[in-house]
């Protein structure tokens, strides 16, 4: 690595964090030379191959799951930090299950049962973009599925 500002390779880690992802170290860096100061990230790189509906293959993301994640919970009680959180714990499991596939059907399965238990409103949502919902009645059995759910808590 070098310094961003003057290009030396001399460098000092000042202080080490875990960053708030979970898979993420911060490092605060001092150039030896110019004595300028920056901030890295080291990520583990996941190397998980997803395959889509269409058979086809790619790299697992973490930012797809989070832009899935939300726009399921845009205007409910989830907060972008627990969506955060919530896509550092599948990505964790996915980590530390040492698949080297999955399906997205495996991953939507996974996500609806965090959601189903975190807020019923996003899981409804992501359910619907998910399974792809031909009719209302599709729909009505996903609801009734969660309504026994409600009922209890209230």
């Amino acid at each position: 690595m070098e310094c961003p500002f003057c290009g030396h390779e001399e460098l000092k880690v000042n202080d080490s964090r875990n960053a708030l992802d979970a898979n993420a170290i911060r490092r605060r860096r001092e150039c030896l030379k110019c004595a300028r100061r920056f901030t890295t990230f080291e990520t583990i790189e996941l190397t998980v191959q997803v395959c889509k509906r269409n058979g086809l293959y790619e790299d697992f993301q973490k930012e797809k799951l989070i832009q899935g994640l939300e726009a399921a919970c845009r205007h409910t009680r989830v907060s972008h930090d627990q969506v955060i959180v919530l896509a550092s714990k599948i990505t964790s499991d996915l980590l530390q299950s040492q698949v080297r596939e999955i399906s997205t059907k495996e991953i939507g399965e996974i996500v609806m049962k965090d959601l189903k238990e975190m807020d019923t409103i996003a899981y409804i949502r992501f359910a619907c973009v998910y399974r792809r919902f031909k009719d209302i009645g599709e729909l009505m059995e996903a609801i009734e599925s969660i309504r026994p759910q409600e009922s209890r808590t209230m």
